[in-house]
């Protein structure tokens, strides 16, 4: 789950994030409604949540066995490290499950220490062993998990899914409140990889007791969340608890419940009636999502996030004419960003000039700015030899209408300086096929965003060696690669980010390699009866419900 591409479900909403995998897991059936009626002290204090309207209902709360729905798993579980946003809006890596961690000299061994006290839903304290479990179970190719990324670079975890061992060497307890993981090779962002929701920590009891009704059948699926499942009825109502036993301090909200409402018209018609109190305008139509924003009752209701992640175009340095950099200079200062983003989302994010986008540990707010100065594109046309213009060809994917629609804008403003644009598209086999070959697609428009929080979830990506030829890019820097590698290594975050930051401005400056777009917003409309609904750090709608209140 390390990355994950961004999609749109209309051309005005904003991002939500696809899945790693296609594959879903788990099948659904009636056994998932084996528990009683909520419990919960007063109903008013029950927030209620619409889903199903953007692919969000989920199939399975077993965040092992799932890619594209965190909101239950979330609410329900904890890990040993979670992202938090501080009262500045920057995002930290905070203590979860465990108090504090150290890290050895060599980057190597971690030694987690866990809060003393926790209880999981079924009664039992956390410790050392229900860690180690975790581990194993995710990696045990018999529990066919879908998020082994988040530990894979343990020693020995390769291994055991691979059917050569038993259990992960490199994971032991040093008493029951220690935990030690020992990596295979160093690697920084492995403390932000643990505060994923596939991170999870589960107790041993209770997922060897429930079997494969671990995550399906609510009674059987003890977390130490928040929140702890009650009633499941499929396709139509989820509804959380409180958890009193919570070892951060009970929750103010008595529960939440889901409501699977897959009409966007129903949706909001329910929401306008007061019969749910948070609706995620991704998951609408972009009628309705202007309707709220001009509506004089409910205005005032939207609640707005940036999406961690990026629109961009990539460059391929090996194909011409973009061999030249005074023609990736060129493009970038022809193409007006503010009215794409105005025009095509109705404005609803933030123009950028950095890889790493905020909300991401290391993001650059001193970034310089990439001009738009169509006058100046066409002197460094000239100055590359191509005062009578030049050709050139975008690629794309010929099922999205979104990313042909900004092509379409971008070509008629390159034409305004010379650049000729022929727009190619491609079935998806074809477009991947080609663009993983590294030396046919010159020129796309892309989307990224992060679900771990580090620059290395941005930079290792597209500019590193062992990915830059996969992407179509051919970064020929060998002194960036080299960084981004020993980026990777280092123990001092301090020191790593200054690096990144440095590597980040040699691409887009020295090297004008990318050309970031924009970051979109995340939209809902809430209940005035709701307060304190903040959206996620990463802009999900699978977020954490813990600091939410009601009147």
């Amino acid at each position: 789950m390390k990355k994950e591409m961004l999609v749109l479900t209309s051309v005005l909403i904003t991002l939500t994030l696809a899945a790693c995998s296609g594959n879903k897991t788990g099948s659904t059936s009636a056994k998932k409604d084996t528990s009683q009626s909520s419990s919960g002290p007063s109903a008013d204090k029950y927030l209620t949540v619409a889903i199903g309207t953007n692919d969000n209902n989920p199939d399975t709360f077993d965040s092992q066995k799932t890619t594209n729905y965190y909101n239950i798993p979330l609410n329900i579980f904890d890990r040993l490290v979670e992202c938090e946003p501080d009262a500045s809006g920057e995002t930290k890596l905070v203590p979860g499950l465990a108090d504090s961690w150290d890290i050895s000299p060599d980057g190597k061994v971690y030694t987690f220490h866990l809060h003393k006290g926790v209880k999981f839903s079924n009664g039992e304290e956390l410790k050392a062993d229900d860690v180690i479990y975790t581990v194993n179970r995710m990696m045990d190719p018999a529990t066919n998990a879908l998020n082994t990324d988040v530990f894979d670079l343990i020693k020995g975890a390769e291994a055991m899914y691979n059917g050569k061992a038993k259990t992960v060497s490199g994971i032991k307890a040093i008493d029951n409140y220690t935990v030690q993981m020992t990596l295979e090779k160093p690697f920084a962002p492995f403390l932000a990889n643990l505060s994923v929701p596939g991170a999870s920590i589960y107790n041993r009891k209770a997922c060897e007791a429930a079997g494969k009704q671990f995550g399906i059948a609510p009674a059987l699926t003890a977390g130490t969340g928040p929140f702890i499942v009650k009633k499941w009825t499929l396709n139509s109502e989820i509804v959380l608890d409180r958890n009193s036993d919570y070892f951060k301090g009970p929750a103010q909200l008595d529960g939440i419940r889901y409501k699977v409402i897959t009409d966007a018209n129903t949706a909001k018609m329910a929401f306008e009636n007061g019969e749910i109190d948070v609706l995620d305008l991704g998951g609408s139509v972009q009628s309705q999502t202007s309707y709220f924003k001009t509506s004089d009752k409910w205005k005032n209701n939207i609640v707005r996030g940036s999406v961690a992640g990026i629109y961009y175009y990539l460059f391929n340095e090996s194909l011409k004419p973009l061999d030249n950099i005074n023609v990736r200079k060129a493009i970038r200062m022809a193409i007006d960003r503010k009215t794409i983003l105005d025009q095509l989302y109705n404005g609803e994010g933030t123009v950028v000039d950095t890889i790493v986008p905020k909300g991401i540990i290391g993001y650059n707010k001193e970034a310089p700015a990439v001009p738009y100065d169509p006058e100046g594109a066409k002197k460094l046309l000239a100055d590359a030899g191509y005062a009578n213009g030049v050709d050139l060809t975008i690629y794309q994917q010929n099922n999205n209408q979104e990313t042909l629609q900004m092509n379409q804008v971008v070509q008629s403003m390159l034409a305004q300086v010379g650049i000729r644009v022929k727009i190619v598209q491609l079935d998806k086999a074809t477009y991947d096929a080609k663009r993983h070959a590294g030396n046919e697609i010159t020129m796309y428009r892309g989307a990224w965003s992060a679900d771990y929080n580090d620059p290395d979830n941005f930079l290792y990506t597209f500019f590193s060696e062992k990915n830059t030829a996969a992407r179509s890019v051919n970064y020929t820097n060998k002194t960036v690669m080299s960084d981004l590698e020993k980026a990777r290594t280092m123990v001092d975050q301090n020191v790593r980010i200054k690096l990144y930051q440095k590597t980040e401005q040699t691409i887009l400056t020295d090297d004008a390699m990318f050309f970031p777009l924009f970051q979109l917003n995340k939209l809902f409309i809430v209940s005035s009866r709701v307060k304190n609904f903040k959206v996620a750090w990463n802009g999900w709608f699978d977020m954490s419900y813990y600091n939410v209140s009601m009147q």
